[in-house]
């Protein structure tokens, strides 16, 4: 068979259109790696996306419901244990960790107060930082595909558009019906960029409000907690 008869036919749509898997598979091989690695950032960030969707969730409800057991009236001791004895997060953590240093310092050495208030304020910061490191882990990745994508699916684009061009100049054929296919294989790794990207760049947004959100909570609560950590210094003076 004549070679050129080859690349048109290569090139030449079937009668019934041509699908996403015929637009992959009649790419060059450059091409198909940029979608491949699109794709799989795509299944990544969704996967991501739930996953953190079920966390921040989890997080708000963890918090509302500490939050009206906290202030409900009930003994802090009695608070602290029932919560020191599972697993805890955001709020509730936060809270385990100040009161565990409060009775490590107090039982330790009750004439020592001076510096309970600030060991505890501290333990509290190192327990929020902690705490919005676990809700943001992965989060960067979402930035990174959000950013990077797009221009990865231009370049694939511009590789795929080359090489359609150089396969009409061997042609010699610049019917439409000979050029859309070459072109469409090349903007639908444009396509592939764009399909990665805006959900990324959609979901980082909410998720850095959501993750601003919850550390204004927990560093509103260590100040609360912080003062009556202060008022009890007060009293045992």
């Amino acid at each position: 068979m004549n070679p050129e008869d080859v690349t048109q036919q290569a090139l030449a749509p079937s009668a019934h259109g041509v699908s996403f898997i015929e637009l992959f598979l009649m790419a060059s091989p450059m091409v198909q790696a940029v979608m491949a690695g699109l794709l799989l950032a795509s299944i990544w960030s969704w996967a991501i996306i739930i996953e953190k969707l079920f966390a921040f969730r989890r997080a708000r409800i963890e918090a509302d419901r500490f939050e009206q057991t906290f202030w409900s009236g009930q003994s802090l001791d009695e608070l602290y244990n029932g919560l020191s004895r599972g697993h805890t997060i955001t709020m509730a953590a936060l809270f385990v960790a100040a009161m565990r240093e409060w009775k490590r310092s107090v039982e330790g050495n009750i004439r020592a107060l001076g510096g309970i208030q600030l060991r505890v304020e501290k333990v509290m910061d190192v327990t929020i930082s902690r705490e919005m490191e676990r809700l943001d882990r992965r989060l960067l990745f979402l930035a990174t595909v959000g950013s990077t994508a797009p221009f990865v699916g231009l370049f694939g684009t511009v590789w795929g558009i080359m090489t359609a061009f150089q396969a009409i100049a061997v042609s010699k054929n610049t019917n439409l019906a000979v050029v859309a296919p070459g072109i469409a294989e090349a903007l639908f790794a444009t396509a592939l960029g764009l399909m990665a990207a805006i959900p990324a760049v959609v979901f980082y947004n909410k998720f850095q409000a959501d993750s601003a959100q919850i550390s204004q909570r927990l560093e509103a609560f260590a100040d609360e907690f912080a003062a009556i950590v202060s008022r009890q210094i007060d009293v045992r003076s």
